[in-house]
């Protein structure tokens, strides 16, 4: 009797164990269809001394019709990028670049073509560890390739720079969907088919990154779609995080400030008077704990306007005033 009760078990777990592995598999493969369509291959071409050459390869998502795409900006930054851009309908569309941002490390292409399928965005921000994720690109060449996992991590960072600006990426996402060259500017994707992330980077053997699909960006890719660029403001620092002395968190109510390493000659926080070693604690009346939160207040809003500073240098408040120029490469 027991014998056959335990045949029973075994043959309802493995039912179960079935199930569960077909409900995966509808969900990847419902993803896969409804999403694929929207992502290109991307070639890129620049101009050589004998006419266009090769510049690399990567992915796109489509976000319009009319044939706005998003990409990794490193995919297709630099002088005379162009290329192709071909679909898994077969169709093959010449692109061009309508605006970069590498330190967000977003890209907006216009293909020569409409018709085309545009994915939905979703928000990252609801995303959670553990929650399954689907990336849609073009690894090494072969389009149209799909890989699932799961999101490993939130809340991550990735430094991006350009020109001898260095700013971190937030809230990037973490995930162990097989990643390779030529995912970067594909789709990751979440349960509903909805783009939650623009794959960027590599960062090691089954660890993928993937620039979030929020506000923030969202901001970002508009306004690449409408200037061709994106405007920030720079007071001109270099800085890291640093804990606040007993004291002053007392009077802050806070563990962490920002430490000024260094000062850019003619810069407006020199011009404020700020100097290596003060410890920043609030700017434009806003409280600050880590770089993040310099580097969230300097937006296009906030050039040329005056923004209170408060510091701590040695045991002394100082409250100064600074006016934030246009961040130049």
């Amino acid at each position: 009797m027991s014998t056959t009760t335990e045949r029973y078990d075994d043959e309802a777990a493995e039912r179960r164990e079935a199930e569960a592995l077909d409900a995966y598999s509808r969900v990847v493969v419902d993803v896969a269809e409804r999403v694929s369509p929207s992502v290109a291959n991307l070639r890129v071409m620049r101009r050589g001394r004998g006419g266009q050459v090769p510049a690399g390869a990567g992915s796109a998502v489509a976000l319009t019709p009319d044939g706005f795409l998003v990409t990794s900006a490193h995919v297709v930054a630099g002088p005379g990028r162009t290329g192709r851009a071909t679909f898994v309908d077969g169709r093959e569309l010449t692109w061009r670049v309508v605006g970069v941002d590498r330190l967000t490390d977003l890209a907006v292409l216009r293909a020569d073509g409409d018709g085309l399928s545009p994915a939905t965005l979703g928000e990252a921000e609801k995303l959670r560890v553990g929650q399954l994720v689907v990336a849609i690109g073009n690894p090494n060449g072969f389009a149209g390739s799909v890989t699932a996992g799961v999101v490993s991590a939130l809340g991550r960072s990735l430094p991006a720079r350009a020109g001898r600006t260095v700013r971190h990426i937030d809230n990037v996402i973490q995930t162990d969907a097989a990643l390779n060259p030529g995912n970067s500017g594909g789709a990751l994707v979440d349960s509903s088919a909805r783009v939650i992330g623009i794959n960027t980077a590599v960062a090691g053997v089954g660890l993928g990154l993937a620039v979030p699909i929020n506000a923030a960006t969202r901001q970002i890719v508009g306004t690449l779609m409408r200037d061709g660029r994106v405007r920030r403001a720079w007071i001109g620092i270099a800085a890291g995080p640093r804990p606040l002395p007993p004291h002053a968190r007392v009077r802050v109510g806070r563990s962490a400030g920002v430490e000024v390493v260094d000062v850019s000659q003619g810069s407006p926080a020199q011009r404020a008077g700020l100097r290596a070693e003060d410890l920043i604690v609030e700017l434009g009346g806003e409280a600050i704990e880590r770089v993040d939160d310099v580097q969230r207040l300097m937006t296009h809003d906030a050039i040329g306007l005056p923004m209170a500073i408060r510091v701590l240098r040695g045991d002394r408040w100082l409250d100064l005033e600074v006016s934030p120029v246009e961040l130049v490469e």
